[in-house]
């Protein structure tokens, strides 16, 4: 009996001793309009929406739910990863049996109101060498993530 409780303690600490921290990291979740341009497109407009995956997340790395949706309701779904204000971010595009993937990296950068900006640098490849492009995106004002408001409790003065 004295065993069996020694290995459940021993497997209970193992446990514990590999728990991930908490997420002290930035939270980046929202809605952000994007205008980019590549050669094959030339100009277009997007809309990204980041949000925060808290199971996964951990210290300051950051993992996201991840999607981009065309002006034509086209919506294409992938991850994105934050350490710090890096972001990468990774989709699968998908056109009939032509399984195409786009790869990003970008810079956050904090805006006035609680508000983030980005510009992603990315590339699709292809049999041809590939299409580059870039999209600067801004956080919509009603996307902003307001922190908890603190309760303030006051004692009662004695008579």
């Amino acid at each position: 009996m004295v065993k069996i409780l020694l290995a459940a303690a021993l497997a209970t600490f193992m446990h514990v001793a590999h728990a991930k921290p908490a997420f002290t990291g930035t939270n980046f979740s929202g809605i952000y309009d994007c205008k980019g341009n590549n050669e094959l497109v030339g100009n277009y407009q997007v809309t990204v929406k980041l949000k925060l995956n808290r199971i996964s997340s951990y210290g300051k790395f950051g993992a996201y739910d991840f999607s981009t949706e065309t002006d034509n309701a086209v919506t294409y779904r992938g991850q994105a990863v934050a350490n710090g204000n890096r972001l990468a971010l990774s989709y699968k595009m998908t056109e009939g049996k032509y399984v195409e993937y786009s790869t990003g990296i970008a810079e956050m950068k904090k805006l006035s109101r609680g508000r983030w900006s980005f510009t992603n640098l990315y590339y699709e490849p292809d049999d041809s060498g590939g299409n580059y492009g870039k999209e600067n995106c801004v956080m919509q004002l009603s996307s902003v993530i307001k922190p908890a408001s603190k309760t303030i409790v006051r004692a009662k003065k004695s008579s």
